[in-house]
């Protein structure tokens, strides 16, 4: 299957404002685009740059100019239309002492999960389930029901344990409090930015947005974990990764910036 997928965003400066945003579709896909993306700019004299991150993301920087600017990209990739991949049933943790260097990073607490402030929550919850991914099914179960979702109750500042307690927010919350319960239960555990479309689901009554979930470490690999559905889906579209959404940020503003326009596409198209 066929994947199309994009954005742009309009911002307006009162100064040239330095940015960089993390939207271009991972360099793991690099080989299922139909051709390089796209990238729209609405000022020609405003180069960007692209570099990649401590993560291996890809991060392009600019420097916004006074006024109104647009910036944005859109490509078409080739999907294998299978929905999320996850391990056998009696798939079991991977001990600490086998992880490799690279992922013990995601078993610590972060700018917006507080593993020390969840983990007694989390072990009075979760330490009776069987090790591995019955517990990160059992996880993903309570963070979907404990929090309700509502783009009116969005709050960048909000943590993991903040929404514990509110019981409210969007995707980043319900990913937020998902890794954080995890790694207090010693499962390594990312946060994931992405294309998400309503791809073989019924249509979302709401715009289309960028899409937040996780990627938990069980039985050697990594898999995804979507809270805020609790559901298999089709057609997911990484962009970046990191330890919260603070490592991942679609935009990253060194100044003050008016957001204007802000717009998402992510659609099936047929080949031909």
């Amino acid at each position: 299957m066929l994947i199309r997928f994009g954005h742009e965003f309009t911002v307006t400066c009162t100064q040239p404002t330095p940015m960089l945003c993390l939207t271009a579709a991972h360099v793991e896909r690099s080989g299922d685009l139909l051709a390089p993306e796209k990238l729209t700019n609405s000022r020609d004299d405003v180069p960007v740059h692209s570099y990649y991150d401590i993560f291996g993301n890809v991060v392009r920087r600019f420097v916004a100019p006074v006024g109104e600017y647009t910036f944005g990209s859109d490509a078409t990739l080739r999907d294998n239309g299978m929905i999320d991949e996850v391990p056998p049933p009696e798939a079991g943790d991977t001990p600490i002492a086998a992880l490799p260097d690279e992922v013990l990073i995601y078993l610590v607490g972060s700018r917006y999960c507080e593993t020390d402030l969840l983990s007694p929550v989390a072990w009075e919850l979760f330490g009776r389930t069987a090790p591995g991914w019955e517990r990160v099914q059992a996880i993903s179960e309570f963070v979907h029901s404990r929090i309700a979702f509502n783009y009116q109750d969005a709050d960048a500042t909000r943590t993991a344990f903040g929404a514990f307690e509110e019981c409210k927010g969007v995707c980043r919350d319900f990913t937020h409090l998902g890794i954080a319960l995890c790694r207090a239960m010693n499962i390594p555990a990312r946060y994931v930015n992405g294309y998400l479309g309503d791809i073989g689901v019924p249509v979302a009554p709401y715009p289309m947005d960028f899409s937040a979930w996780m990627e938990v470490f069980v039985a050697g690999k990594w898999y995804t974990l979507d809270p805020r559905h609790h559901a298999r889906r089709i057609g997911r579209i990484v962009t970046a990764r990191g330890r919260d959404a603070a490592d991942v940020p679609l935009i990253q503003s060194f100044g003050p910036h008016v957001l204007s326009k802000f717009e998402v596409w992510t659609d099936e198209v047929w080949e031909g």
